[in-house]
């Protein structure tokens, strides 16, 4: 839903952060996945990397490429779904222009574009030098990426289009799910093929304030890292940026607005996300004063 361009006066041209930093954001644990990766290489064929299509340039870890950039690279861009894919072309001539020319569209829920995987990454292998794998019969490829964007979604959906087999990897809908490094799970019989599941791992630092909020945003770090309060202003803020106003009729709240406290009460209201709170003074009264919260003996009060 766009509305006209004047429906919001004066919506915010920046984004104040408070000062935020986002070292914090980082588990130690983290680097201790990619040195295993690293390990690892000698009996790989190739890397698929697994990223959010919401935010094709914000938040990949560039040392994947600096510690496991000698193998051959596919880019998969999941939750397509999600995403606003109206700009599709620039984003593969964007993504061409930084090196990156093997990439895919995928929705791992509806297994859109997946069967396209293991054909690519086939004509990737064969084209390039297997160093001492050249004798191995099958392949063997990493799945590598940051937090929540996919992997075990994207293993699983191969294995049902191609073994017609259940879940080998547990998913979720926050960071953190897979815990091993490198479970061998096979995904194909011919060619027949295992790919290396992997924990998402964050960049040591992330680039800027602004992109670690879009990874929070897109679930790839925890919320209470970054805050909830802070993320939900963030995304008021780009939605009313970027005049993307349907938020205000799925709402109901009659005009855009810059004022998060205000937005996330009708969105409580509208969902029914509301508690009974008991107010006790001692005088039966609240020292607001008579009905200020509506009613002496209780009052609805937005909340989660």
């Amino acid at each position: 839903m766009r509305l006209a361009a004047g429906a919001l006066r004066a919506w915010r041209q920046r984004f104040d952060f408070g000062g935020r930093d986002v070292a914090a954001w980082f588990p130690g644990h983290m680097a201790k996945g990619l040195r295993q990766m690293k390990e690892s290489l000698g009996k790989v064929d190739c890397l698929i990397e697994v990223h959010d299509a919401r935010i094709p340039f914000s938040g990949r870890n560039p040392a994947f490429q600096e510690a496991l950039g000698i193998r051959p690279h596919l880019l998969v861009l999941n939750k397509m779904d999600l995403a606003d894919l109206t700009h599709k072309a620039k984003i593969l001539e964007r993504l061409e222009q930084e090196g990156l020319k093997n990439v895919l569209f995928t929705n791992c829920v509806k297994d859109e574009n997946v069967k396209k995987v293991i054909p690519l990454i086939t004509d990737l292998v064969s084209n390039s030098q297997r160093y001492q794998r050249a004798e191995n019969v099958e392949y063997c490829i990493m799945v590598i990426g940051v937090p929540n964007v996919g992997k075990s979604s994207l293993i699983n959906s191969m294995r049902r289009l191609h073994l017609k087999k259940g879940k080998a990897s547990r998913v979720g809908g926050e960071p953190g799910i897979t815990k091993a490094v490198l479970t061998r799970i096979q995904v194909s019989e011919r060619p027949l093929m295992y790919l290396l599941d992997t924990p998402g791992v964050l960049a040591p630092r992330i680039e800027s304030v602004e992109a670690g909020m879009k990874l929070a945003l897109c679930g790839a770090i925890r919320d209470h890292l970054v805050g909830e309060g802070v993320m939900a202003d963030y995304l008021l803020y780009t939605l009313n940026k970027q005049q993307q106003f349907s938020y205000v009729e799925r709402y109901g709240l009659g005009e855009p607005s810059n004022d998060i406290e205000s937005v996330l009460k009708r969105v409580a209201l509208k969902l029914g996300k509301t508690h009974k709170v008991k107010v006790l003074t001692g005088t039966g009264e609240c020292p607001c004063g008579p009905g200020t919260h509506g009613g002496g003996d209780g009052s609805e009060l937005a909340g989660g």
